[in-house]
């Protein structure tokens, strides 16, 4: 039992410590704020058209379209 009581108050005083220490940087440390930038690529903002994925026969769709016709030759 006394193994027990020592291992628990071990716990309580590892926990305590984390406790305090969250506390502390949460009271005490004020964060910087700043303002930023973030480029993003022009193709994610205009994506192309759809007509112009669908003439395409290298898409994902045409290859579905394709195995329902068929076979093509080559």
């Amino acid at each position: 039992m006394p193994s027990l009581m020592r291992f628990l108050t071990v716990l309580a005083a590892l926990a305590a410590a984390v406790f305090a220490t969250l506390y502390s940087l949460a009271t005490f440390v004020t964060p910087q704020t700043r303002e930023m930038t973030v480029t993003i690529p022009s193709q994610r903002l205009k994506p192309p058209p759809a007509t112009a994925a669908a003439r395409n026969s290298q898409t994902a769709g045409a290859g579905a379209e394709a195995a329902a016709e068929g076979p093509q030759p080559r």
